[in-house]
């Protein structure tokens, strides 16, 4: 069995503050008390590290920089951690790089313990505007985002919603001058989770499916109606299918096919990729194809014919 090494793993584009909360973080005892280190650094930092400051004076700390993404191999990088002997691994990741291609070629035994996203908020929408791929890859699995330099005409509320449109889970900080401020506005569902059906507008199907999905017990003995494709697979007995809809996550060019195993008798009457009005009650349950993580499984009350979306594939916004 592969021995565990811990990731921290730190995000974001040019000036975001990852050198600043890195150096920040290896001067503090708590977290640097001597283990062996290997930084791996990505890209070159507005900041310079001072590893002499670290807390444990960088004695046990060994700085790699990485100037080819081709090097984030899982043979490389376990050579590297050897030949340092090295107990844990911190990342300061290049903004410009794909997440996945990080995340499919760490060594086997390598765990991200914690992820943070590093943002400069004066510019953030810009970055947002330009390249809506990359901060989309960044929000997706990051635990916290912390916008730096958020002075007074940054508008938080258009940060927090893009923020949003992506992950409903990620931590907010806003930092300005030394000043922080944890994100406390409140995400009100575009839904009624209180009414006796719960309605989901086709614009509202992505964000819906989102929730189900991330915190499916919400939605147990709940009864939903939304619109739908079909999708028929022989990999799920003949009284399922899953009824879904293609979801553009960041770009035209990205989109996927999401949605939740269904039990229908009938489904053998239904064709491929016909437009659906599903009816039908929830419950929270594992499945091989949620990879056996728990999520909604649907049972179906009624499923009749619908003309398409006029949206046909949904967004987030």
């Amino acid at each position: 069995m592969a021995t565990e090494v811990p990731v921290y793993l730190f995000t974001g584009f040019l000036e975001g503050g990852k050198s600043t909360l890195i150096q920040e973080t290896m001067e503090d005892p708590k977290f640097n008390s001597g283990e062996r280190t290997l930084l791996l650094l990505c890209e070159e930092g507005e900041v310079e590290l001072d590893p002499a400051a670290f807390a444990d004076g960088g004695k046990g700390t060994f700085v790699k920089v990485v100037e080819d993404e081709a090097d984030l191999n899982p043979k490389t990088l376990d050579q590297w951690r050897k030949e340092v002997k090295a107990e844990r691994v911190l990342v300061e990741y290049n903004g410009m790089w794909q997440l996945q291609s990080l995340f499919q070629n760490l060594p086997e035994g390598w765990i991200i313990y914690q992820e943070v996203l590093l943002v400069d908020g004066s510019t953030f929408l810009t970055y947002n505007a330009n390249m809506r791929s990359l901060v989309v890859d960044k929000l997706t699995t990051c635990e916290m985002v912390v916008f730096n330099r958020c002075i007074p005409s940054v508008d938080r509320m258009m940060l927090h919603q893009i923020v949003r449109a992506t992950s409903r889970r990620t931590d907010i900080i806003y930092e300005n001058d030394g000043e922080v401020d944890f994100d406390d506005i409140e995400d009100p569902l575009p839904f009624d989770l209180d009414a006796p059906v719960v309605e989901i507008a086709d614009r509202d199907y992505a964000l819906w499916y989102r929730d189900a999905a991330e915190d499916p017990r919400k939605y147990s003995g709940k009864t939903v109606r939304f619109k739908a494709m079909t999708c028929l697979t022989n990999r799920l007995p003949k009284d399922q299918f899953i009824p879904g809809r293609f979801v553009m996550t960041c770009c035209e060019a990205d989109t996927t096919f999401m949605g939740f195993i269904c039990k229908f008798p009938g489904c053998q009457q239904l064709k491929q990729r016909s437009w659906i009005t599903v009816t039908a009650t929830v419950r929270a349950a594992k499945h091989p194809l949620y990879r056996g993580e728990l999520g909604p499984i649907l049972t179906a009350v009624s499923v009749e014919p619908a003309q398409p979306a006029e949206q046909e594939i949904a967004t987030f916004y």
